[in-house]
Protein backbone atom coordinates (compact mmCIF):
# COMPACT_ATOMS: atom_id res chain seq x y z
CA UNK A 1 0.00 0.00 0.00
CA UNK A 2 1.12 3.07 -0.60
CA UNK A 3 1.93 6.00 1.47
CA UNK A 4 0.28 9.40 1.08
CA UNK A 5 1.17 12.71 2.25
CA UNK A 6 5.57 12.03 2.30
CA UNK A 7 6.02 15.24 -0.09
CA UNK A 8 3.89 17.86 2.06
CA UNK A 9 5.73 15.92 5.59
CA UNK A 10 9.13 17.09 4.11
CA UNK A 11 8.01 20.41 3.19
CA UNK A 12 6.39 21.20 6.63
CA UNK A 13 9.42 19.93 8.52
CA UNK A 14 11.43 22.16 6.72
CA UNK A 15 9.76 25.14 7.49
CA UNK A 16 10.16 23.87 11.11
CA UNK A 17 13.70 22.98 10.74
CA UNK A 18 14.46 26.59 8.88
CA UNK A 19 11.58 28.54 11.56
CA UNK A 20 14.06 26.86 14.48
CA UNK A 21 16.78 27.70 13.03
CA UNK A 22 16.62 31.45 12.31
CA UNK A 23 14.12 33.82 13.58
CA UNK A 24 12.61 31.48 17.08
CA UNK A 25 16.05 30.81 18.11
CA UNK A 26 16.95 34.41 17.97
CA UNK A 27 13.66 35.90 19.56
CA UNK A 28 14.28 32.78 22.90
CA UNK A 29 17.60 33.65 23.04
CA UNK A 30 16.71 37.17 23.06
CA UNK A 31 14.13 36.38 25.69
CA UNK A 32 16.21 34.29 27.61
CA UNK A 33 19.26 37.58 28.34
CA UNK A 34 15.99 39.28 29.42
CA UNK A 35 14.30 36.80 32.02
CA UNK A 36 18.81 36.28 33.32
CA UNK A 37 19.25 40.32 33.37
CA UNK A 38 16.12 40.72 34.76
CA UNK A 39 16.93 38.27 37.78
CA UNK A 40 20.76 39.93 37.70
CA UNK A 41 19.35 43.63 38.10
CA UNK A 42 17.57 43.17 41.76
CA UNK A 43 21.61 41.39 42.54
CA UNK A 44 23.02 44.21 40.67
CA UNK A 45 25.09 46.57 43.01
CA UNK A 46 24.02 50.45 42.73
CA UNK A 47 25.98 53.11 44.28
CA UNK A 48 25.07 54.90 41.16
CA UNK A 49 22.80 54.14 38.72
CA UNK A 50 25.76 53.85 36.07
CA UNK A 51 26.26 50.34 36.36
CA UNK A 52 22.70 48.90 36.01
CA UNK A 53 22.31 52.00 33.37
CA UNK A 54 25.54 50.61 31.35
CA UNK A 55 24.16 46.85 30.36
CA UNK A 56 23.63 45.85 27.10
CA UNK A 57 22.72 42.63 25.59
CA UNK A 58 24.47 40.96 22.24
CA UNK A 59 23.26 37.93 20.14
CA UNK A 60 25.49 36.70 17.13
CA UNK A 61 24.98 33.72 14.77
CA UNK A 62 27.67 31.69 14.69
CA UNK A 63 28.22 28.37 12.62
CA UNK A 64 27.61 26.25 15.56
CA UNK A 65 24.56 27.92 17.08
CA UNK A 66 23.03 31.22 19.06
CA UNK A 67 25.21 32.95 21.30
CA UNK A 68 23.51 35.51 23.99
CA UNK A 69 25.61 37.56 25.70
CA UNK A 70 24.87 40.35 28.61
CA UNK A 71 27.51 42.71 29.91
CA UNK A 72 27.87 46.06 31.30
CA UNK A 73 29.88 48.54 29.78
CA UNK A 74 31.14 50.04 33.17
CA UNK A 75 35.13 50.22 33.41
CA UNK A 76 34.60 48.70 37.07
CA UNK A 77 31.41 46.53 36.42
CA UNK A 78 34.31 43.32 36.11
CA UNK A 79 35.79 44.37 39.66
CA UNK A 80 32.45 44.52 41.11
CA UNK A 81 31.11 41.72 39.88
CA UNK A 82 34.22 39.40 41.12
CA UNK A 83 33.41 40.78 44.51
CA UNK A 84 34.96 44.09 44.42
CA UNK A 85 34.17 47.09 47.48
CA UNK A 86 31.69 46.50 50.08
CA UNK A 87 30.35 49.67 50.45
CA UNK A 88 27.99 50.13 47.82
CA UNK A 89 24.69 51.65 48.83
CA UNK A 90 22.12 48.38 48.37
CA UNK A 91 23.04 46.19 50.78
CA UNK A 92 21.44 43.47 49.13
CA UNK A 93 24.35 43.23 46.47
CA UNK A 94 26.17 39.85 45.81
CA UNK A 95 29.07 39.04 43.84
CA UNK A 96 28.99 37.43 40.57
CA UNK A 97 25.41 38.75 40.53
CA UNK A 98 25.05 38.56 36.42
CA UNK A 99 25.61 34.78 37.14
CA UNK A 100 23.58 34.11 39.87
CA UNK A 101 20.97 35.63 37.90
CA UNK A 102 20.78 33.38 35.15
CA UNK A 103 22.03 30.13 36.78
CA UNK A 104 20.54 30.34 40.06
CA UNK A 105 17.27 32.55 40.50
CA UNK A 106 15.99 32.72 36.70
CA UNK A 107 17.41 29.09 35.89
CA UNK A 108 13.48 27.76 36.56
CA UNK A 109 12.15 30.42 34.47
CA UNK A 110 14.86 30.34 31.78
CA UNK A 111 14.02 26.30 31.60
CA UNK A 112 10.09 26.49 31.34
CA UNK A 113 10.34 29.19 28.45
CA UNK A 114 12.82 27.09 26.74
CA UNK A 115 10.50 24.33 26.86
CA UNK A 116 7.45 26.65 26.18
CA UNK A 117 9.06 27.97 23.26
CA UNK A 118 10.10 25.28 21.00
CA UNK A 119 6.63 23.10 21.93
CA UNK A 120 5.74 21.57 18.28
Amino acid sequence: MPTRGGRQVRRNFSRAVKLIAGPLTDQVVTEILIIGEGYAVNLTPVDTSNLVNSRFRQITNTATGTVGVVGYTAAYAAAVHGGGPKNWQKAAAEDRFLERGFERDGRADIEAHITRSYRV
